[in-house]
């Protein structure tokens, strides 16, 4: 599994929007500047995190971008899950049930599935907030 660079912006954004919210809308414009990613790219990642009901938009003067829930409600398999798909390490698991016409004979079927749970529990375990509390990681989001 690759995470993209799309999911490592997404993660990026909602780090910033966690870190800077005040309660109003945060224009993307200075999420852009503070992350260094360019204005245009982030406008396809927030439209995706707010169809996916992560992120509230507000347009006009004061528009821009907030997180609809608490930074400790947001993991990072909710994120990276939105701008990734699935995380199956092998196409048969992409979908459930696993309609592949191997999969009761798959001997490595087991190996797959485990390092799919793995790295689902990984990500299930990180917050927006334990992020934030982390000093080595919360200054510039080397995502």
């Amino acid at each position: 599994m690759k995470v993209s660079t799309r999911g490592r912006y997404a993660i990026r954004v909602m780090l910033d929007l966690a870190e800077h919210s005040n309660g109003e809308c945060i224009p993307l414009m200075d999420i852009a500047k503070r992350q260094d990613i360019s204005e245009k790219y982030l406008e396809a990642i927030v439209s995706l995190l707010v169809k996916a009901g992560l992120l509230t938009a507000t347009r006009g003067k004061k528009g821009g971008y907030r997180l609809t829930r608490s930074p400790e409600e947001y993991t990072l398999k909710d994120i990276l899950q939105i701008t990734e798909g699935a995380f199956a390490p092998v196409s048969c698991l992409e979908t459930s049930p696993n309609t592949c016409e191997r999969a009761t004979t798959c001997k490595t079927l087991k190996v797959w599935t485990d390092f799919q749970d793995l790295v689902n529990d990984y990500f299930a375990g990180i917050t927006l907030a334990s992020l934030l509390e982390d000093n080595s990681c919360a200054d510039n989001y080397s995502i």
